[in-house]
């Protein structure tokens, strides 16, 4: 039986697309094993689908002075140990990595045992932990065709961003019954990842009174962010999250108001949902959304607000214009030549498996 390492985590971002390769990897007779950071959340999502887990000591490489960043390198060095370690007990055929500073050590114990290591980057622009795994790869996967230019031409190769095969099989009917609405009005739905988003949240609330005189709003607005005194209007659902009623509540989504974090715009490219994107600023970010938002926006598949402009009013705005507009964005996306990343991806997985027959 041929044999799988995938590797990825620190955040959901680095785990979900290597959990949308599992049916497919299984069809192909692969054997799946996982390697991670001992505590992370990439732990508890792997082992909930039954997966071998196999836990390495990870550091993070900080742009910023901490403490930890006296220590942290002699844990990768712990980490890549480790990882060879496995490596030479599983003696997989090929590594596939998402990246996350935990997959680097991976990544680099893959080439030190002579494995192919396929590793994917989802924004527009490669993270220092896999800047620093590029040199180890074999082939680099990109979702954006405007990374291309910042890879190695020999390795690289655009793929999009693999999707959960379920977020293709909602229901619109379900949806609207899990959020207590009715058919008779557009439903916006509002996602501001696991987390949620304070300022979008906080401006999404402030137009409830005129939003809702046109649509029914789906507010999921992260982890400890409920308001108790919005319950009960009438065509406002707000939840913390949702996991396997996702599927329904975006079939039941006219349009998207998101972040513009890589994995979640390619699951509105992938579903053709017209979307605007928020973007996180540069004062919260290293400005990676800022970039992924312009590629979709020039591309014609997202209608833009970036957070520093945002207000009641332009939120508004910006919200009943995408309505206006939504079958511009979704001709759009119609045209978009990447919705079977899954397969692209597992094709490259397969070939890098090849080379180590040879």
């Amino acid at each position: 039986m041929k044999k799988i390492v995938l590797t990825g985590g620190g955040t959901a971002g680095h785990v979900t697309p290597n959990l949308a390769l599992l049916p497919g990897l299984k069809e192909l007779g692969y054997e799946i094993h996982y390697i991670g950071s001992k505590n992370g959340i990439e732990k508890e999502l792997v082992e909930k689908e039954g997966l071998p887990y196999y836990g390495i000591s990870s550091g993070k490489l900080r742009r910023y002075f901490d403490v930890k960043n006296f220590t942290d390198p002699f844990r990768v060095m712990k980490g890549f140990h480790e990882a060879v370690k496995i490596m030479k007990q599983l003696r997989p055929d090929v590594v596939f990595s998402k990246g996350g500073f935990v997959a680097v050590p991976v990544v680099a114990a893959a080439k030190r045992c002579r494995i192919p290591a396929v590793i994917h980057e989802s924004d527009m622009t490669p993270g220092l932990a896999n800047r620093l795994s590029i040199p180890s790869a074999s082939r680099v996967c990109c979702n954006f065709p405007e990374t291309l230019s910042r890879l190695p031409a020999e390795k690289a190769v655009w793929t999009g961003c693999p999707i959960r095969k379920e977020l293709l099989e909602g229901n619109r009917g379900e949806g609207l019954k899990f959020a207590g609405f009715s058919d008779d009005k557009p439903v916006l739905m509002m996602m501001g990842g696991s987390i949620g988003s304070v300022h979008i949240n906080e401006v999404l609330r402030a137009i409830l009174p005129e939003l809702l005189k046109d649509f029914q709003v789906l507010h999921l607005c992260g982890k400890g962010n409920l308001d108790a005194s919005k319950n009960e209007l009438n065509g406002y659902r707000q939840l913390e999250y949702v996991s396997k009623e996702l599927p329904d509540l975006f079939a039941a989504a006219d349009i998207v108001l998101s972040r513009a974090g890589a994995n979640a715009i390619s699951e509105l490219l992938a579903l053709r949902k017209p979307n605007l994107l928020v973007p996180l600023s540069l004062a919260a970010s290293r400005g990676d959304q800022i970039l992924n938002a312009s590629s979709f926006e020039n591309q014609g598949y997202s209608a833009v607000l970036q957070e520093e402009k945002m207000t009641e009013e332009t939120l508004l705005s910006a919200i009943r214009s995408l309505y206006q507009d939504r079958e511009a964005y979704r001709l759009a996306m119609e045209k978009s030549e990447t919705r079977d990343a899954v397969n692209k991806v597992l094709s490259i997985i397969e070939e890098c498996a090849a080379l180590k027959k040879k």
